[in-house]
């Protein structure tokens, strides 16, 4: 009824991209739903692919004690102590911090581990079939 006022009014959808076609093509990451749940987060979550490089930048193996599982909990985690808060009460987005071990290059070229904070984004809103989805991004990520 208001879909068939929309198409009156617009016309006809051109182009849509799913949600299935962004995890399909890379764009987002699902991460595993065991995992989520572990941390306290009931619905599916994805991270962009920019999120995901962070969380696996492909040098973990030079740093000792790091693993994909781990820096995905560590995501995980944080999102689900900053989602319990006050401030993000009635809110469908949310801005929190997550320190991630990186290598940076010194002068020398040597590369020695240091924290690094990154500052994400959890949005909460309709996946394909309008069940409720979280997306971890980047601030500037739409």
């Amino acid at each position: 009824m208001v879909e068939e006022g929309l198409t009156a009014f617009f016309g006809p959808v051109i182009y849509a991209y799913s949600r299935a076609d962004a995890l399909r093509d890379g764009v987002l990451v699902e991460l595993p739903e065991e995992l989520c749940r572990e941390a306290g987060i009931l619905v599916p979550v994805a991270v962009t692919d920019a999120v995901w490089q962070v969380v696996d930048p492909g040098d973990l193996d030079q740093m000792p004690g790091q693993s994909v599982t781990g820096r995905t909990w560590d995501l995980l985690w944080m999102f689900a102590f900053a989602a319990r808060s006050p401030r993000a009460q009635h809110r469908s987005a949310i801005l929190y911090k997550c320190d991630f071990l990186t290598l940076r290059e010194t002068v020398t070229g040597a590369e020695i581990p240091e924290n690094k904070t990154v500052t994400l984004r959890a949005s909460c809103g309709p996946g394909d079939q309008g069940e409720p989805v979280i997306t971890i991004m980047l601030p500037w990520e739409d």
